[in-house]
């Protein structure tokens, strides 16, 4: 499975961008989207260091919110899985 992340520009230097989401930043390629241009305070769905595509802000919210949901999903079922260790 493959995941990419919406994350807002916040700095761009050349086909270097740094980028945020949720309080992590990261430095990001543009080299993939010299076809289209990015600037500060574009959203970007970002897959292993480089951004794939824009989005709006409605778009990353949402993905967001699944993302959030899945998570909170995932760690309902872990809890649930994970078996108390009895000590003799």
């Amino acid at each position: 499975m493959c995941l990419a992340i919406p994350m807002q520009v916040i700095e761009i230097d050349g086909l270097t961008a740094r980028c945020e989401a949720k309080g992590v930043e990261r430095r990001v390629s543009l080299f993939l989207m010299q076809h289209e241009p990015v600037g500060v305070g574009d959203m970007v769905l970002v897959h292993v260091g480089y951004a794939i595509q824009k989005m709006s802000e409605s778009e990353a919210r949402m993905s967001w919110q699944l993302l959030d949901e899945v998570l909170e999903a995932s760690a309902v079922a872990t809890e649930a899985s994970v078996e108390p260790i009895e000590h003799a």
